[in-house]
């Protein structure tokens, strides 16, 4: 199968979003994300989801004009209205927020409702870090995660990301869903006619299953470690549900299943700390402890040890290099968004 070209995927994305209404620097903003996703490898909240985003859009469930605005802050806060926009334009429209306000006072969050789904957490966290800031983002989603006993998904798979940067330039990135694994990873076992592994997945009586098929309508996935990634996603519905005022649990509406001109309401919390302000060497610190952890001795026969985000930037530069080895559920997304739109697909993902 051959690679895609990332200046051709990005430039089909581009035209997608300005077909769908965006402006330009929406547009562009937007696609950074996206593309920056998959090349990181997380390809599950990258291009493929261009299609539902591109569908609700042109419905009417997301606003294309949208603006979002700050609609009450104090000096370290910011309360944000999504105004329905695209929620790339939105989460980077706060955390810039969030960002400005901790260069004065060292620490500052900005919270968000009237929002949707907002790919892949991390994105947003590493963005600050790269300009000096630990951050920090989580945000709510419909419920589709339960335990052991509850008949029926409690919460959603609310991740959780965070970043600190470092003098090299290698900011330390972990971005997690509070479920023991991604919802897309369960469809994609489902679509492939694969097992799911015995932990991850409990039907609407509470009894452990593995038939990825029955997820979401049938089947909750678990939390990560138990009780204690309940609590995980507990404390994410607090800061991007209960802090926000944006829809909670089942009020949250899906953005892939549901009709595509209704909003989902999805609420987001993000948090920034200017890193110099509170410990003037922090870069410094934070180069050495993560060296620190890469050189540390393994087993015989192991891998080295890395830090979060290590990963992700061996796989965008490897991606850059060669193209994007992108996953034939993700072709197939956007082989189909391209017959939507009547537009030529990117090589290697026609229909």
């Amino acid at each position: 199968m051959s690679k895609v070209p990332l200046e051709e995927l990005r430039a089909f994305c581009l035209t997608a979003l300005g077909k769908s209404g965006l402006s330009s620097e929406d547009a562009a903003r937007s696609v950074d994300v996206l593309v920056m996703t998959d090349l990181w490898g997380v390809y599950t909240h990258g291009t493929k989801s261009l299609r539902g985003y591109v569908s609700r859009l042109r419905a009417g469930g997301l606003n294309p004009k949208g603006k979002p605005k700050v609609v009450a802050q104090g000096s370290s806060w910011a309360k944000v209205d999504g105004d329905s926009s695209l929620a790339m334009v939105t989460s980077l429209f706060a955390m810039e927020r969030a960002m400005e306000k901790a260069r004065q006072t060292g620490i500052a969050v900005a919270t968000v409702f009237n929002s949707c789904h907002f790919g892949a957490a991390g994105y947003y966290t590493n963005w600050a870090a790269q300009r000096g800031f630990v951050g920090l983002a989580v945000a709510n989603d419909i419920p589709s995660v339960g335990m052991v006993g509850a008949c029926g998904p409690l919460l959603g798979t609310n991740p959780f990301a965070f970043s600190a940067p470092s003098a090299d330039g290698r900011p330390m990135n972990l971005d997690f869903a509070t479920s023991v694994v991604a919802g897309g990873k369960i469809y994609r076992l489902a679509r492939e006619g694969k097992t799911a592994p015995e932990g991850w997945l409990v039907d609407l009586q509470g009894r452990p299953t593995q038939d990825p098929s029955l997820y979401y309508q049938k089947a909750s996935i678990l939390p990560m470690a138990g009780h204690k990634g309940y609590g995980l996603c507990l404390l994410v519905e607090v800061l991007a549900g209960a802090l926000t005022g944006a829809r909670m649990r089942d009020k949250i509406g899906s953005w892939i299943k549901d009709a595509p001109e209704q909003s989902t309401g999805h609420g987001h919390f993000f948090l920034a700390i200017h890193a110099e302000t509170l410990c003037p060497d922090f870069g410094v610190r934070m180069e050495g402890l993560s060296n620190e952890l890469r050189s540390f001795p393994v087993a015989q026969d192991a891998n080295p040890m890395m830090i979060p985000g290590d990963l992700e930037r061996s796989s965008e530069k490897k991606a850059r290099a060669e193209g994007l080895d992108l996953p034939l559920d993700v072709r197939e997304s956007l082989a189909g968004l391209a017959m939507d739109l009547g537009i030529p697909a990117p090589t290697g993902c026609q229909a």
